[in-house]
């Protein structure tokens, strides 16, 4: 409550809006302007791959596992050691969330400015999403829901992928 009234004093006061608030045990980050096409794809219509995924419950399952295996992986592990281990899955699961209409908004940046400097190869990619796979198929998502799900993905790798 008090944290409310500190924010609309400080609207009524002229100052302007963080459009980047920080997250608790988050680094901080540089300003951005947040959108939902920030997310690099539309959402699914309906609710159908949003229960397909099990809900909110199961897209934190499927983010968790996939940082867990990708931090655990000789292969990519150094692209994810150097950066921000809270802001990565809040960020994921909101991405996922959105991606699968699951109402939720997604407050990351844009794929291309994730990714820049990074230095990420398509069998990095590659690697991610055998996690990926992995972690969906012990949530016991669907084949079909996998695959429409990749479908959506796919067209990131161009953004994400620097040589």
């Amino acid at each position: 409550m008090l944290t409310a009234l500190i924010m609309v004093a400080a609207l009524a006061a002229g100052a302007p809006e963080n459009p980047n608030p920080q997250h608790p045990n988050e680094e901080a980050v540089d300003p951005y302007a947040p959108s939902n096409a920030n997310a690099g794809a539309k959402p699914f219509e309906g609710d159908t791959m949003w229960k397909a995924f099990h809900g909110q419950a199961g897209v934190d399952r499927v983010v968790d596992e996939l940082v867990d295996l990708s931090l655990k992986d000789p292969r990519i592990k150094e692209i994810f050691e150097a950066h921000d281990m809270v802001r990565l899955r809040r960020t994921l699961k909101e991405q996922f969330c959105y991606i699968l209409n699951g109402g939720c908004t997604y407050s990351g940046r844009d794929m291309k400015s994730v990714h820049k400097d990074l230095g990420v190869q398509n069998t990095d990619f590659n690697a991610l999403v055998e996690h990926l796979q992995i972690a969906m198929d012990h949530e016991k998502i669907g084949f079909r829901d996998q695959n429409r799900f990749l479908a959506k993905l796919a067209p990131m790798q161009r953004h994400a992928v620097e040589r």
